[in-house]
């Protein structure tokens, strides 16, 4: 693949703001930055010198393997969960589960995991595995239960898992029928056009959700499947056995609850400081812990010295919040702003791949790391990329028009195409003739409205009409050049749909499969030989042009 720097919009973002190593927002991090090899150095000496505060490397080694023989024979994986019992460093970014594989974000995510261990491996002589953390915890079962593919042509088409009626429990525990994954699947085998890399594709989701998975168990092993020569370690964050591993951290969590609250309010004003506005903006009385009840997953507010939910259906005092966190810690999960700390508490977490809004938010945490006697990870921008499909490309050059140019103005520059095909320029004839119209006709109604004032209504009412007839005869002739020219405006449609697909970035719509079904597993493996850019960055990915003898130079893979 080739890459090019892409414009996506975000220069004025924190996240940007950090990527570029601006020392104001490198501040909020903890003055560390992913670029500096010295940082990695020191969070590794302080990980080594730190290990009796955090959770059992053993138990968690085991938990991890139990939870990998769910997925599938991946000998690499292995040999990471056992390195991480002896004492090796992990590179860890997740995301919520997601339909298929989800969207293209998470591989890029996954990619990036794995190419930052890879990273640090090498600059500090010694194993970094690569953990990928799946939101399972999660209870928006609508943000995970979808993703889009294109059916050839025309706009993007959602193929969707439907939630089961009652109440919104996680997703790891929403349990699925074999009649549920069965619409899901017919309907993506329906909607994805025939390649010769279809069937085999069909035949590995198939494989993975025959014994009617939770949704998060299906996508784990898809991934599991995908990056199973990179060693890429899953985890469940909402895994019972995982959850046995935290009952201190929950506990703390519960005790220091105020202490966190105003370390978060701190951390807020910081990032208000620099211009920036809050992400993921904490509640002052927030417990940031859910627990999970008959009802669902709910959210717990702070009520003097009790513990509730907002509607008051539950309520709890601390000392059995306290005891459920030891007894019964599969009971309670973390919210977006006390994950953070749950997960450096539980892995020795060298560095944390984060998304731009996720960098946005970790903005807010620095103190409260520092209240729970944590210090901030090295943050690493996720990989994020804009594929250029080769007849996309063809169609670029044809159109003299660029990929940036199309995702950031496209619609208009769609519309200025067709209106230079018109040379009869029926815009300015319709718009003259309909000027003539009102001049000549104006002088009339006056004399009509004179004759018999009676009649000015139906005079205005005559003159409307015909004026309609006039736009109605100007949309027809328009549609009709419109038509002359069917075939380029699919063309432009094209372009469109594949690199600003439904208005919104290409890696935030189409699922992973859309381009393992376009041009199979080569795709993905290509993905592994772009070069890392330990700043992040978004690039425009490209199939590597022809070389001698008209040839296309060979896909690098492993």
């Amino acid at each position: 693949m080739n890459t090019t720097p892409f414009n996506d919009g975000t220069a004025q973002s924190l996240s940007e703001a950090y990527r570029r190593g601006d020392d104001r927002v490198a501040a909020l991090f903890g003055g560390a930055h992913c670029n500096d090899i010295e940082a990695w150095s020191r969070r590794a000496a302080r990980l080594d010198q730190g290990a009796g505060g955090r959770a059992d490397r053993r138990r968690l080694a085991d938990a991890l393997l139990a939870y990998q023989r769910q997925l599938g024979p991946a000998q690499q994986a292995v040999r990471h969960i056992e390195a991480l019992a002896g004492g090796a460093l992990a590179i860890v970014g997740g995301q919520q589960a997601g339909l298929f594989g989800g969207a293209l974000l998470i591989a890029y995510k996954a990619l990036t995991v794995v190419q930052a261990a890879k990273h640090a491996s090498q600059r500090l002589g010694r194993t970094v595995v690569p953990v990928f953390w799946i939101a399972g915890e999660d209870h928006d079962f609508e943000e995970a239960n979808h993703l889009f593919v294109s059916p050839g042509e025309g706009e993007p088409r959602k193929v969707k898992l439907n939630r089961p009626e009652g109440p919104r429990h996680a997703v790891s525990r929403t349990p699925l029928s074999a009649v549920d994954w069965e619409i899901a699947l017919t309907e993506l085998a329906l909607t994805l056009p025939d390649t010769e890399f279809k069937p085999n594709l069909l035949r590995q989701i198939r494989k993975y959700a025959s014994d009617a998975p939770t949704l998060t168990l299906a996508f784990a092993r898809l991934l599991a499947d995908w990056f199973a020569d990179d060693g890429l370690v899953l985890m469940d964050a909402d895994d019972p056995a995982i959850r046995g591993l935290e009952s201190e951290m929950f506990r703390a969590l519960i005790e220091g609850g105020e202490q966190l609250s105003e370390a978060l309010t701190a951390g807020e004003a910081a990032v208000r400081a620099l211009g920036y506005p809050i992400q993921a903006e904490s509640a002052p009385d927030g417990a940031n812990l859910f627990v999970h009840a008959e009802q669902g997953r709910t959210l717990l507010f702070r009520q003097d010295d009790r513990f509730e939910d907002r509607k008051g259906g539950l309520s709890y005092t601390r000392d059995e919040l306290l005891r459920m966190a030891s007894e019964r810690p599969e009971l309670l999960s973390n919210n977006a702003l006390s994950r953070p700390l749950m997960q450096d508490y539980l892995l020795p977490v060298l560095a944390t791949v984060l998304g731009p809004s996720e960098i946005a938010y970790w903005a807010s945490l620095g103190p409260a790391f520092t209240a729970f006697g944590l210090e901030m990870p090295i943050l690493v921008p996720r990989q994020s990329f804009t594929y250029l499909e080769p007849q996309v490309e063809k169609l670029l050059a044809k159109y003299d028009v660029t990929a940036e140019q199309i995702a950031a103005e496209g619609e208009r520059l769609k519309r200025e195409w067709l209106a230079a095909q018109d040379t009869w320029d029926i815009e300015g004839r319709f718009a003259e003739v309909r000027a003539q119209f009102t001049r000549l006709y104006e002088p009339l109604l006056g004399t009509v409205t004179a004759v018999d004032r009676g009649l000015a209504k139906l005079g205005e009412s005559n003159m409307e009409l015909i004026l309609e007839q006039i736009a109605y005869l100007e949309q027809r002739t328009s549609g009709a050049i419109a038509k002359r020219h069917e075939s380029s405006l699919r063309q432009w449609d094209r372009m469109l749909h594949s690199l600003r697909p439904l208005g919104d970035p290409q890696e935030r719509v189409y699922g992973i499969v859309h381009f393992i079904n376009r041009y199979g597993m080569s795709w993905l493996a290509a993905l592994r030989c772009i070069p890392f850019d330990v700043t992040g960055g978004h690039r425009l990915m490209a199939q590597k042009q022809a070389g001698p003898g008209g040839r296309t130079q060979e896909v690098c893979c492993l």
